[in-house]
């Protein structure tokens, strides 16, 4: 390790001009490393796809500036690469690092977040309607469009195979209560606690834009809103505040008016969706595609989402 680590400081110190001091790798991240340093005393965040792998679709570097430029709480990129063949990595960015919690424990109980809890709601609504506010032509040729959220999903179950019954059940009945499509925005894909940087004061950073996209923006609102995210936190809205507030607070900072019935339906597919990704995670596992135990923990989970689901479509069978 300390090898590797003296051969990132020379690179570092390669593309940055100046001493690199503090170097460490931090735990955050399944499937890009991050690592913490300094160069000249200035704090700063690289964050690197693995070995072996190319970066995405998405030119993330990009769109966290193009979000900044907008006025989303973003870190500031100060270089980065995607040309697959750089000596830092196949893909990085490098950005100034901003102060903040991101472990949900700690922000939902620990006194030192009393006030930031009391804001939540509201933050994430101001940056929610921010993002949504984006143009999207800056960016329109790396965000794909995601035209049907169902049917995306139905996609990936059926290539896995696995029966489901509630699944299947929460496909129906979203078929069956489609609300109108809103005009296409920029989403940010994964909008969470745990992808936030939360200060004494409130929200300091929005972080992981690895899967944003354009689609109804309703879709980052009902993620956010899904069981799996509260953290044992008794709000709706990630262990604090409620659904109703969290639509007036949307519409307050700029949003689109945004009915229950609605967001209900986006919450039941976040939460199809998370079940779906957790089906993936395991079956990668278990064929042996991937090593990870992240991979097989999550895996595990799927019997959470389905009694999510079955929460919000029969309370009555499970409450």
């Amino acid at each position: 390790m300390t090898d590797r680590t003296d051969t990132l400081r020379s690179q570092l110190a390669d593309e940055l001009g100046g001493e690199i001091t503090d170097l460490a790798r931090l735990s955050a991240g399944a499937s890009r490393e991050t690592w913490t340093f300094s160069v000249d005393t200035q704090p700063l965040i690289l964050q690197r796809n693995r070995t072996g792998t190319l970066s995405g679709s998405i030119d993330e570097p990009a769109l966290l500036r193009h979000a900044r430029a907008g006025r989303v709480t973003v870190p500031e990129v100060v270089c980065s690469s995607s040309t697959g063949d750089h000596p830092i990595g196949p893909s990085f960015a490098i950005s100034r690092r901003v102060d903040g919690e991101s472990i949900a424990r700690k922000i939902l109980r620990d006194d030192e977040f009393a006030v930031a809890r009391d804001r939540f709601v509201a933050d994430c609504a101001s940056e929610l309607a921010a993002i949504h506010a984006l143009d999207p032509t800056p960016v329109a040729g790396f965000l794909d469009l995601l035209e049907d959220p169902v049917d995306a999903q139905r996609t990936t179950f059926d290539m896995i195979g696995d029966p489901h019954p509630v699944f299947e059940l929460a496909f129906r009945w979203l078929d069956e209560h489609r609300p109108p499509m809103g005009e296409p925005t920029v989403v940010h894909g994964d909008f969470r606690m745990g992808n936030f940087l939360i200060g004494p004061t409130g929200m300091t950073a929005v972080l992981d834009w690895e899967l944003a996209h354009r689609g109804d923006p309703i879709e980052d609102l009902g993620w956010l809103c899904a069981r799996a995210w509260r953290f044992g936190g008794a709000g709706d809205v990630g262990g604090l505040g409620s659904r109703e507030e969290l639509i007036e607070a949307y519409a307050a900072a700029g949003g689109r008016d945004v009915s229950l019935d609605a967001l209900r339906w986006w919450e039941v597919l976040a939460t199809l969706r998370w079940g779906v990704i957790t089906m993936f995670m395991g079956a990668e596992y278990r064929s042996g595609a991937s090593p990870s135990m992240e991979q097989a923990a999550i895996g595990r989970r799927v019997v959470e989402n389905e009694y999510d689901v079955l929460l919000l479509l029969l309370p009555e069978l499970v409450g």
